[in-house]
């Protein structure tokens, strides 16, 4: 996993800190009963604190799993 991936893992990790780390890659909301509205606005709240950027709530429900929400991260700091 890339620096990227181990950072956001840890954001998982403070979420949703019942979440084995090798349930972390495939997490979304679909596999974590624990995945609400309120959890992921925290999530984003944690990845913009860890990541120092701007995460935008139009982005919110399609960023529903670790996958898509790696990718976003990998493009956005390639922006940056």
């Amino acid at each position: 996993m890339d620096d990227t991936g181990r950072r956001l893992a840890g954001c998982f990790q403070v979420v949703f800190p019942n979440l084995r780390e090798a349930e972390i890659p495939s997490a979304s909301q679909q596999t974590v009963a624990a995945w609400d509205s309120v959890a992921a606005i925290i999530m984003m709240n944690v990845i913009e604190d860890e990541f120092a950027l701007q995460m935008d709530l139009d982005d919110l429900a399609d960023l529903d799993s670790f996958a898509k929400i790696h990718t976003h991260l990998q493009k956005r700091l390639q922006v940056a």
